[in-house]
This record gives C-alpha cells, structure tokens and sequence, in this order.
C-alpha cells in the first residue's frame, strides 16, 4: 500500500538553540482515507481526526508559511531519511513544487558519524544515551520533534549544515 504523510509536526530552533514556535497538523490521505489498524495503533491518532484534518496541499502550504516567516533562510532537519522522501512522494502526488524542502540534513547519519557508531541508532535510542527521557508519544510527529531537538540541541555546534 502506497503510504501517505498523515501529521507533520516541528519546531522552530534558532541558530543559539533557542526553541521557539510549533507546527502541528494532521493531513487527510486521499489514496487511502481509511487509516490501517496498523497505522492507527501505532500513532494513536484516530479515524475521526483524520476525517476532520485538511488535504495534504493545504497543510503544506500551511507549514510552507510557518517556516518562510519574513523570508528568512532555514534548514529542514529530520531523523533519519523516511520524511523528506515520503514528503516529496507526497508533493509528486499533489503536483506540488518539493523545492521547499530543500535544504534538508539527516541527524540520524550525522548521529552515527559524530558518535563513531558502527551503525544508525534510532531516535529513542539517541534521545536515551544522550541523557534525556522521551517525552511524548514515539510515531506522533511533534513528540518525536520535540525529541529530536533534544539531540539537537546538545550536539548544536557540530552538525554539519
């Protein structure tokens, strides 16, 4: 089955690691409109949510305005690789231009190199041995955000952009 992005969830970090604003939304899937049992336990997120969340277009174009404030540059930042393709499948779909995407870094890969592991190591595992507890629900996106910059903001002033 062809998968869809259902949330997106972030949070503004600023370049001295201040944590500002939130974005969260859920996004209604159109090849599929009937989430999975699969999905819906592992996100917790329920059917009649999703049938009042708005199409992929408009919470894109939603969050496109969230990060684009007064035309300031940005970097996109996710664990790992699964979000950008997916939201690019999700932009191919929708006929959308993916360019907003764009810069985009993978901590998990820069997580392995920095740390000299022998492989990646997912996010809960990161947060873990970073010292921090998860805090949230894991598969929500703006918990696993919020976990992310946890990570991130310990690691600032060596991640590669």
């Amino acid at each position: 089955m062809e998968q869809e992005t259902i949330e997106i969830g972030a949070y503004e970090v600023s370049a001295f690691g201040e944590v500002g604003a939130a974005f969260s939304r859920l996004i209604k899937p159109v090849l599929h409109p009937q989430l999975s049992h699969f999905c819906r336990r592992l996100t917790n997120i329920d059917q009649s949510d999703i049938n009042r969340a708005r199409d992929f277009s408009r919470v894109v174009g939603a969050f496109q305005d969230w990060i684009d404030v007064d035309g300031e540059p940005y970097i996109l930042a996710a664990w790992g690789t699964f979000d950008e393709r997916q939201l690019r499948r999700d932009c191919a779909l929708h006929r959308l231009d993916e360019a907003w995407l764009d810069p985009h870094i993978n901590l998990k890969a820069q997580y392995r190199d920095l740390r000299g592991l022998p492989k990646k190591r997912g996010l809960a595992s990161a947060v873990r041995h970073e010292g921090f507890e998860w805090s949230g629900e894991q598969h929500r996106a703006l918990d696993d955000a919020a976990n992310t910059v946890k990570v991130f903001r310990k690691l600032l002033d060596v991640w590669r952009y």
